[in-house]
């Protein structure tokens, strides 16, 4: 836990109750213009043998429960990294289009912080792309829109709330995870991307989720969603927290060769049996770009707030209540 120094909301209660929604508002809006995105609802829950469900870094446990009147068993979604792309297809998505949808979901295992909550609340996208935009400079482009949607959202919540002085960096600069290695031997992958983010200001940190020089991975990802050589991470400095603040995990989707190198990679191939992997190996699924947007995250970086809990109710220890009531920071 990080706990600034003399810390203290620049919004009552009542104002950051408004201040996320117009957040939220303008955000999205920003989003479905510069991707071109159209709004649709999304499940809290899929079937176990469904395969769709995410697996995050393969070790987190999902919530999951049997059912009166159906059989086998039910999973709350961890998030909707393959549903998006099964929903591309079967709503008729042409290349160009893509659809953003607000993501809920439990991860129970996350260690709850500054910036953590079980609770997790995210816009996710996903966009039908043509063969040859599977590259770095497509990823990129897409990235710098987002990027610039976050800038023209935190003007508009300024504007509204002149007390607010957070600036959003559009300068991205991009950065691999190797790079990242080179530059840093030293230092941890969080250290790491410290010292980038505060250096640059907003950074885009790709190639997550295959193992470095070092032997070791900068992060987990799971192998049958994101390419992970096109994937990566937006991140910005909060210098409220002093640390580097991840707002977006994001990638091009893996095609046919990417799903096969990555699941025999991790030892597990045997998903190539599930409906949905089965759809990307025949060539069923679209080719896609996609990724998720925290919904609490942005309120928090945009509001100056020093807790997630400040701006999203979930569930805290009782240690953790009292520790932030000392230091003039109020959970919902």
């Amino acid at each position: 836990m990080i706990y600034p120094c003399e810390y203290k909301s620049k919004l009552t209660l009542r104002e950051t109750q408004k201040a996320i929604k117009t957040v939220k508002d303008t955000f999205q809006n920003e989003l479905s213009v510069a991707l071109n995105l159209t709004r649709v609802t999304a499940p809290i829950m899929v079937t176990k043998e469904s395969g769709i469900n995410d697996d995050l870094n393969g070790i987190e446990r999902k919530v999951h429960f049997t059912m009166k009147n159906v059989d086998g068993e039910a999973e709350v979604v961890q998030s909707l990294a393959k549903w998006k792309r099964m929903a591309l297809y079967k709503y008729g998505f042409e290349k160009g289009e893509g659809l953003y949808t607000d993501m809920n979901a439990i991860r129970r295992d996350d260690d709850t912080d500054n910036l953590h909550s079980m609770f997790v609340d995210q816009w996710d996208w996903c966009r039908v792309i043509a063969s040859e935009e599977r590259n770095i400079d497509f990823l990129k482009d897409i990235v710098e829109k987002i990027v610039k949607a976050i800038a023209k959202t935190n003007e508009a919540v300024k504007e509204k709330y002149p007390v607010l002085s957070f600036q959003m960096n559009e300068n991205v600069f991009f950065i691999t995870t190797q790079e990242l290695e080179d530059r840093y031997p030293e230092l941890s992958p969080k250290e790491r991307e410290n010292k980038a983010a505060k250096e640059y200001g907003t950074i885009f940190l790709m190639q997550i989720g295959g193992k470095l020089k070092s032997g070791k991975k900068h992060d987990g990802r799971a192998p049958d969603y994101d390419d992970w050589s096109l994937n990566g991470d937006i991140i910005v400095w909060d210098e409220l927290l002093g640390c580097a603040f991840e707002i977006s995990s994001m990638g091009i989707r893996v095609d046919e060769n990417s799903l096969i190198s990555q699941l025999e990679a991790e030892g597990c191939s045997e998903r190539k049996n599930f409906p949905f992997h089965k759809m990307i190996l025949n060539g069923t699924l679209p080719l896609t770009i996609g990724g998720g947007i925290g919904q609490s995250r942005l309120c928090m970086l945009l509001l100056e707030k020093a807790h997630i809990g400040e701006v999203q109710c979930s569930i805290w220890s009782k240690e953790m209540r009292r520790a932030c009531e000392e230091h003039n920071i109020y959970l919902l």
